[in-house]
């Protein structure tokens, strides 16, 4: 492996992690940072759209801000780098906590796949497709 490998996949790796902590912590510019400006993403494995960055953050806000806390980890990141564009595919647990008005939390946590396609920019790698692939789901018990 070259350094430029080593470098891109180190890049890549922390791209997808920043998108995780922009979710997380409801940081829509640092979320739309992650992407290009055209990207092309789709949602609907859980229900959600498909469409453009700001399609996918119209939905993502509300459910969001509705939650108690989400936590977004990725893990078993497989990247194959072919150049200036790339396909990446990254295992997902997303647990979701919402709070009654009690103050009693529930926990749903959701498994599944982002498969990417990212380009080479000159602010560094960028997600241009993302599309979620549903795995499972396990309400609260």
């Amino acid at each position: 492996m070259t350094l430029e490998e080593v470098s891109d996949r180190l890049e890549i790796n922390e791209l997808l992690s920043r998108y995780c902590h922009a979710l997380d912590q409801q940081d829509w510019p640092a979320y739309r940072a992650v992407f290009t400006e055209d990207a092309a993403l789709d949602f609907t494995a859980f229900g959600g759209p498909k469409g453009g960055v700001a399609d996918i953050e119209a939905f993502l806000v509300p459910v969001l801000e509705s939650l108690a806390n989400a936590q977004h980890a990725i893990s078993t990141v497989k990247i194959d780098l072919t150049g200036d564009t790339t396909r990446a595919r990254s295992a997902a647990l997303v647990p979701m906590t919402t709070r009654a008005a009690d103050g009693t939390e529930s926990t749903a946590i959701s498994g599944l796949w982002y498969e990417d396609e990212l380009v080479r920019t000159a602010t560094g790698w960028r997600i241009s497709v993302r599309k979620q692939v549903r795995g499972w789901a396990s309400s609260p018990i």
